[in-house]
């Protein structure tokens, strides 16, 4: 028998005036890296609720309701979810990499960025910034925090700007006739005229910091890989601009010269910078410039050019066995400094995916295992202004989280072998 309708539409009010019971995840940790505080705590639960953490308890607190979930993770160290300062998630190196520039179309960019997230979220970077690609990277982002793919959360810059012929011109290395004359929409900006169209071009375009080449590159088709290639006014040109737009600004740089420029000038980051000396570490700690290193990539170019000729081509390959070698003594002598760090490793130059070795070239460099791991969670927070949602595990903070087994503080290498991944609520592995 059918209720009456009366009767139908009271049961339907209640039921509609009975709130709704959010669940909670319980998350029992056998150790928890507590990152602020620079120390393991043994056996302790993650409540999550809404994408964030609730609350930290000691012990293995148990369920309020039956709807609520607990998540065994007692034989796990678990810790913030990680970030990586500087990747490219539109490629990956390839010896045909300078040939697909003409082979492919955004679509396929596009795909594969998809797959180079999937596989970086699943190394437990629950969040990056991307440093530079072709704006599928913008693309890439939204449909992210939209849910249509899998991936990490995306600070993007869009596309970098350099000057003509500097390390982000797009037309480095091609034929006279189909060079061109790329300018400000397409990250090519000479003077501080263009050097601010190129700042709001990008801004229109969604970009959440702005990325410069203060140098010349190693990667890049062109012969020098360290002068300076901006001068101080059109990177204060940009600094400016970006800072009245609310962006932050990230610089390349491989050369001293072109380092100090920018930091004078009040960019927020130096990427790189392997050629520091004395006076470039005491300029950064004037003006409370961050550092991301980008170990990684030094090593992984230096070791494709040695061990195949022919990888990069004659332009590029001096400079990869000149230059990317050089770059863990140049982190090793900027920790000692005192120069604020930040991880990043460049992830593309080398394959997407095993961004956490670069905690185990930190740590051989002089870093204490407990201090790598703050420049990948705390610290990189305070570089992206998101110390209010990332980089430690405390209430009112976004659940990303990572487990791995073992002790990272005693083996570094654990973070190599990540078994558990969630970023904001959502677990996306679970070994």
């Amino acid at each position: 028998m059918r209720p009456a309708p009366a009767l139908f539409s009271l049961l339907t009010a209640a039921l509609l005036a009975v709130p709704a019971v959010a669940q909670k995840t319980y998350l029992h940790c056998g150790r928890l890296l507590d990152v602020r505080a620079g120390k393991l705590l043994s056996e302790q639960t993650l409540v999550i609720e809404n994408g964030r953490v609730q609350a930290v308890q000691a012990g293995y607190a148990a369920p309020s309701v039956s709807t609520d979930k607990v998540i065994d993770l007692k034989n796990r160290t678990v810790l913030p979810g990680l970030i990586d300062c500087h990747v490219h998630l539109e490629g990956e190196t390839s010896k045909d990499g300078f040939l697909r520039e003409f082979t492919e179309n955004p679509a396929d960019v596009a795909y594969q960025a998809e797959a180079h997230a999937r596989t970086t979220l699943r190394a437990g970077f629950t969040t990056v910034r991307d440093l530079g690609g072709s704006g599928v990277n913008v693309a890439l982002r939204n449909a992210i925090n939209r849910g249509l793919v899998v991936g990490p959360r995306i600070f993007t810059a869009g596309k970098a700007i350099s000057g003509t012929g500097g390390h982000m011109d797009p037309t480095n290395g091609y034929r006279l006739d189909l060079m061109g004359v790329p300018g400000p929409t397409d990250g090519v900006a000479n003077g501080p005229d263009q050097a601010r169209q190129a700042v709001r071009e990008q801004y229109k375009r969604g970009a959440d910091l702005i990325k410069i080449a203060s140098t010349g590159g190693v990667l890049s088709v062109a012969k020098d890989g360290s002068a300076p290639q901006m001068t101080e006014e059109e990177i204060r040109a940009v600094v400016e601009t970006a800072h009245d737009l609310g962006l932050r600004v990230a610089c390349h740089a491989h050369g001293a010269e072109g380092m100090k420029r920018a930091i004078r000038a009040g960019v927020t980051s130096i990427e790189h910078g392997t050629l520091m000396d004395d006076e470039t570490f005491k300029l950064m700690k004037k003006y409370g410039t961050w550092y991301v290193p980008t170990i990684t990539a030094g090593k992984s170019v230096a070791d494709s050019a040695a061990k195949y000729p022919t990888y990069y081509g004659p332009l590029v390959t001096p400079k990869a066995l000149a230059i990317g070698p050089k770059l863990q003594g140049t982190f090793g002598r900027a920790y000692k400094a005192g120069v604020k760090i930040a991880f990043g490793t460049d992830a593309s130059v080398y394959r997407h995916g095993v961004n956490a070795k670069e905690f185990q070239y930190m740590v051989e460099a002089g870093m204490p295992a407990m201090e790598a791991l703050q420049s990948a969670t705390i610290r990189a927070a305070e570089l992206l202004d998101q110390t209010d949602n990332l980089g430690t595990l405390e209430a009112g903070k976004l659940a990303d989280v990572v487990a791995v087994e073992g002790d990272p503080l005693q083996d570094i290498g654990t973070l190599q072998r990540v078994r558990f991944v969630m970023k904001q609520g959502v677990v996306y592995r679970q070994d």
